[in-house]
């Protein structure tokens, strides 16, 4: 590689951190948005509101389990209260819950 071309690269290095500093100072950086977001706290469903909504998608536990990516037996330990969805499940069910037709509009499902 040409020497010039190797000083070309490290300038623009050097102007792309320097941007990104300018940044986080809260300078405006032509070509760099900033979008800020509200996220919704991680609902907490318990026992019978996951069988709720398990009935609600109209699944077996084996089809739930596979849908939300863990095992039959963490299905049923969630229905029966003995262990509580993470937080992404939780989220998750959040979603299933106000949207029952989810797996099918992505193709989850068929």
């Amino acid at each position: 590689m040409a020497k010039k071309q190797t000083t070309e690269y490290g300038q623009s290095i050097i102007r792309g951190l320097k941007q990104a500093v300018a940044f986080e100072r809260g300078r405006l950086v032509p070509g760099v948005r900033k979008r800020l977001v509200n996220i919704k706290p991680i609902p907490h469903y318990k026992h019978n509101e996951i069988k709720r909504i398990r009935a609600k998608v109209e699944m077996t536990q084996k089809s739930f389990a596979l849908l939300m990516g863990v095992s039959v037996k963490t299905i049923e330990a969630w229905e029966n209260g003995r262990n509580q969805a993470n937080g992404t499940a939780q989220r998750m069910l959040y979603l299933l819950d106000r949207d029952n037709k989810l797996p099918e509009k992505y193709a989850i499902v068929a």
